[in-house]
């Protein structure tokens, strides 16, 4: 197998030196040139330590930029260098053929780790496969079509991504939404319990607040329940918490890191600006300007959109990066931290979105920390934010137990 680099900038263009693979017979194993090669493997890219483009902090890039130094070292022992990622997971998106689904995928497919991709969606999912399937990276693309092939599209996966739902439009609360996707998201688990129950389960379908505690009800009812592995998608809260911070402080986005902790939607979206990394100063205006921006940017891309869309590609984006660092934690990564809505015990709520430790189980920690010695500001906004969480969290509930009498 001819030697792969992978070097994609921020504007992800190639260098002559750098190919996404080898021409020769595609392989689900990647080699690199040298130990110096792949100086830090972020997210869907590689980049080096100077670039201002990543999907992770300066701190989890230095840690995996070790752990890749330490994999090349012991190769140095060896004939040939090691081969490190390797692809090895299997990953299905439910709802593939989506506004979200679909740039999900390809960033999905662009991952060193996936050596299957399995799309599913009720119509129109095999002109998305087929497009998919041309790109010469390592995944092998699969397509499935409707209720009766969705068994089929989950059987043997390793992370299951749903966005499967209906948007956001303009004047539409998430709360609108809830009747439709609550259904649509019961139904998947449903199948996700019955075939794949081990796998981590990625919802990004809104409200999320609410969808996931109905999969935590649907798990539960099929007896294969592990909180540990349910996970709501906040991603795109910390990557706009990321992306305004440092436009507002004039800071190299990779430098950048903003814990955001509660839920997903309006109010309960609460970042923890005195928590950014590295320290920065804020006004108290710009608290509430930053805060109030980073709660609305969903609003902010639906009215731009004007009925055409909402939030789709930065979603995508912040859906590709969770299910990266999923897959490093399953890969044996053992720094891999995210934030995520998911059972815990950091409140009194059952479900809270906080910055937890990924391993080969799922969470391994929820990180406390973060939400002690809060400033003035983030203390009342954290308790403002409860009894709205509280009432979304028993919604879903209720939803799912509701459904299950019913049937």
């Amino acid at each position: 197998m001819a030697a792969t680099t992978f070097s994609i900038g921020s504007s992800v263009s190639f260098s002559p030196k750098a190919s996404l693979l080898p021409q020769s017979k595609p392989s689900f194993a990647l080699r690199f040139n040298s130990k110096f090669s792949l100086a830090s493997f972020s997210g869907l890219k590689a980049v080096s330590c100077e670039s201002e483009t990543s999907f992770l902090s300066k701190e989890s890039s230095a840690a995996l930029r070790d752990t890749f130094a330490q994999k090349a070292h012991i190769s140095d022992q060896r004939p040939q260098y090691g081969l490190q990622p390797q692809a090895s997971f299997k990953v299905a998106i439910l709802g593939a053929s989506g506004g979200i689904g679909q740039p999900l995928a390809l960033l999905v497919k662009m991952s060193p780790l996936v050596s299957a991709l399995h799309l599913y969606d009720i119509a129109n999912v095999k002109g998305v496969a087929a497009d998919l399937g041309h790109c010469n990276t390592p995944s092998q693309v699969l397509d499935f079509t409707g209720a009766s092939e969705l068994a089929n599209c989950l059987k043997g996966v390793n992370l299951v991504v749903i966005p499967a739902g209906v948007p956001r439009k303009p004047g539409m609360t998430r709360d609108d939404l809830f009747n439709i996707n609550a259904n649509i998201v019961k139904t998947l688990v449903e199948a996700v319990a019955d075939n794949c129950p081990d796998a981590f389960i990625h919802i990004i379908s809104n409200p999320v607040n609410s969808t996931v505690p109905i999969a935590a009800e649907v798990l539960k009812q099929k007896g294969v329940y592990d909180p540990k592995k349910l996970f709501g998608v906040t991603t795109l809260d910390v990557v706009r918490a990321n992306t305004f911070v440092a436009q507002k402080k004039n800071l190299k986005l990779i430098d950048v890191d903003v814990p955001v902790v509660g839920g997903h939607a309006g109010i309960t979206i609460l970042p923890l600006l005195s928590k950014t990394k590295p320290t920065v100063n804020f006004t108290d205006e710009e608290v509430e300007e930053l805060s109030v921006r980073i709660q609305n940017a969903g609003t902010e891309v639906v009215e731009a959109k004007a009925g055409a869309g909402s939030a789709t590609l930065s979603m995508a984006y912040a859906a590709a990066r969770f299910v990266e660092s999923s897959l490093r934690a399953l890969d044996g990564d053992g720094d891999v931290y995210e934030c995520a809505y998911v059972e815990s015990n950091l409140t009194e709520l059952p479900f809270f979105a906080s910055r937890i430790k990924l391993g080969r189980n799922g969470v391994e920690a929820l990180i406390s920390s973060e939400i002690q010695g809060l400033t003035e500001y983030e203390h009342k906004a954290l308790e403002s934010l409860k009894p709205e969480l509280k009432a979304s969290i028993e919604k879903g509930v209720a939803f799912a137990q509701k459904q299950a009498v019913a049937a």
